[in-house]
Order: C-alpha cells, then structure tokens, then sequence
C-alpha cells in the first residue's frame, strides 16, 4: 500500500496537537493520525504515587517496538488495536481503540523524529517550535483542564523532567525535520501540506 506518512513533532506545548488537528479537520476520514503518548509504556505493578515519579520524557518511558509494529501495520493497510493511555492515573488503560489505515497517516509525538528505526518509516518530517514560556503556559492550562492535575505537581514535573529531557531529546530533532515551522497555525506550511496530501489522494485516485 503506497501510504505518505508524516511525521509531527516538538516540544510540550509546542502546538503539534494544533497542527495535526487542522489537517485532519481538513481531510477527515482520508487521514489517520497516530498519536505516540498512548504507547507510553504500563506499569500495573507500580504505586500511583511511584508513577508520578517516572520520568515519561526520556525515550525510554515509551513502548517504541509496539509503536512501529503498528504503524508498519498500518502503513500495510492493516488496522489496528492502539493502547489507550490515562493521564489521570499516569498508567495505560485496559481499553484500546481500533484505528483503520488510510492513504495518509500522521504520526504525532515529542519523540516521534528521535529513534531512527522510526524516521524511516516517515515520508516527511516536521518539527513545530515555540518559545519555552508559551509551551509551559499552555502545558499547565492544559494539565490542570484536561488531566486533573495541581500547578504544584506540573511545576516539579517541568523543571526535573521535561524541560531537562526537552533539551537532550527532543529539540536536537528538529535538524532531522524537513520542515521546521514556528507555529501550529502557521498557515503558509498548512498550505504546502495540503497541496502535498491532496496531489498523493489524487495520485492514488488516478491510479
């Protein structure tokens, strides 16, 4: 199956998910997306209060062979049963969600451009900048609504985590990008992107 498979990365907060969902509203059921925070890897076996303390920054919190496998899958025209992950509880839910392949698939994550097994699988890169102040204030308005989380906790998890792994893991990949854009909104990128993703439906309409 001749599948275009983009890769969306950058930093927390970065406006990935804002980019991603533009596209998807854009083409709806022609597009797949992908998201790699669900593959964060289980841990039943560990406290709560132990979870909390996991640093899910580093590539290694992330379960990357079961992410190929089902993008490979995809990418295969296969469909698939995506793990679910709870940001309440810091663990990965018992539920999975089943995601059917399509002609383009976005991949979407702040690691998604760091392992090199899966940059091969990406037909093309981008990498979404913002400035650190903006991408932790959206960071903790998004915690805070969407995942239950106290300012507090979101603070220490910053400054000892993820701001440390954002600059040894995420931010070198953006020289691995083919695209590095300032801004989920950016329109002028939006535009190629959607030139780009129509002539391959149309392509593949032709053929």
């Amino acid at each position: 199956m001749d599948v275009l498979t983009i890769g969306i990365a950058g930093g927390t907060g970065s406006g990935k998910s804002t980019f991603t969902n533009r596209l998807k509203e854009e083409f709806g059921d022609k597009v797949t997306v992908i998201y790699y925070d669900n593959y964060y890897k289980a841990h039943d076996d560990i406290p709560f209060e132990e979870r909390k303390m996991i640093n899910y920054d580093h590539p290694d919190a992330f379960e990357t062979d079961l992410f190929i496998d089902h993008l490979t899958k995809l990418r295969n025209g296969e469909a698939i049963e995506c793990p679910v992950y709870d940001y309440t509880v810091h663990n990965r839910s018992s539920e999975t969600v089943t995601i059917y392949p399509s002609e383009v698939i976005i991949v979407e994550g702040i690691m998604v451009l760091q392992n090199e097994e899966l940059r091969k699988l990406l037909d093309i890169k981008i990498y979404v900048e913002a400035d650190a102040d903006e991408r932790i204030l959206r960071r903790v308005i998004r915690d805070v609504k969407e995942r239950g989380r106290d300012v507090e906790g979101i603070a220490k998890q910053y400054l000892t985590t993820v701001k440390p792994m954002h600059y040894i893991y995420v931010e070198p990949t953006k020289y691995m990008a083919d695209i590095v854009l300032n801004s989920g909104l950016n329109d002028v990128v939006f535009d190629v992107m959607k030139v780009r993703i129509q002539a391959h439906l149309n392509s593949k309409k032709d053929s």
